[in-house]
């Protein structure tokens, strides 16, 4: 079943790369006005571009999701264009550097969580207040595997994914009266730009990734687009407060 979207306006952070690129496309096929938000302009922009080409209605915002200004910025453009928020996903995200607990350099700690985590929750509070005043909405957040398993090497980045978890979850709980319905994915390793290391090397990290993984390859970015449309669609409208995995098997194993 396609999962319309016809008529909402959909909000992506993280939207000019990977996964946020593959949802904001495929929102935009489905109906939705669609607001590609990034740091990364000239991708951004070809993002937006794009979905207008086919016909499309989005346009791109420049954003630091680490910064509550840049996200006052995002969201008073977007209502200011189309006066509401039906659906937003919160993608924007970085893998840090890849360290164990001890090692963990303060720095890098600071900006995977100011991003992954900080950038999540400041915008879900614009996000949630303007679909209260609206009568609801749908709200999907990138968690990770990370987020639901520990994962050795990467400290910082399992800790703020679990953190997105916990997040979702207690929002969901918060606001589900009001018709807010707030998910999360957690993806396995993903072919994107940050899946390369793994998924585009050869070797010893390629294979013993790929061995974690029961399906026997690695997503693509279309897959987990699928999920996040589904989960802002009204056909998982009994469903909040989840964190599905789209893994290949990944955390059953």
């Amino acid at each position: 079943m396609a999962h319309s979207l016809a008529g909402k306006v959909a909000v992506i952070t993280g939207g000019a790369s990977g996964i946020g690129h593959a949802t904001a496309v495929l929102m935009g096929k489905l109906g939705a006005r669609v607001v590609v938000a990034d740091i990364t302009p000239t991708s951004g922009e070809a993002v937006a571009a794009e979905i207008n080409a086919a016909g499309g209605d989005a346009f791109f915002m420049s954003t630091d999701v680490s910064r509550s200004a840049s996200i006052d910025e995002l969201f008073d453009a977007v209502i200011a264009r189309w006066g509401q928020v039906d659906c937003a996903f919160n993608n924007a995200g970085v893998a840090g550097e890849g360290k164990f607990t001890i090692d963990a350099n303060e720095d890098d700690w600071d900006r995977t969580h100011n991003i992954n985590l900080k950038g999540v929750w400041l915008c879900m509070r614009r996000e949630i207040r303007e679909m209260v005043k609206t009568g609801g909405g749908a709200i999907v957040n990138t968690a990770s595997v990370a987020g639901l398993v520990g994962w050795r090497g990467a400290a910082a980045y399992s800790a703020s994914k679990h953190g997105v978890i916990g997040l979702t979850k207690t929002a969901a709980l918060e606001y589900a009266r009001q018709d807010v319905r707030v998910n999360a994915v957690c993806p396995g390793v993903i072919d994107t730009p940050m899946g390369a290391p793994a998924t585009q090397s050869a070797g010893t990290v390629h294979d013993l990734m790929l061995a974690k993984h029961p399906a026997g390859r690695f997503g693509t970015p279309n897959e987990v687009a699928n999920a996040v449309v589904w989960l802002c669609s009204q056909d998982s409208s009994f469903t909040t407060g989840h964190a599905l995995t789209v893994d290949g098997g990944y955390v059953t194993r």
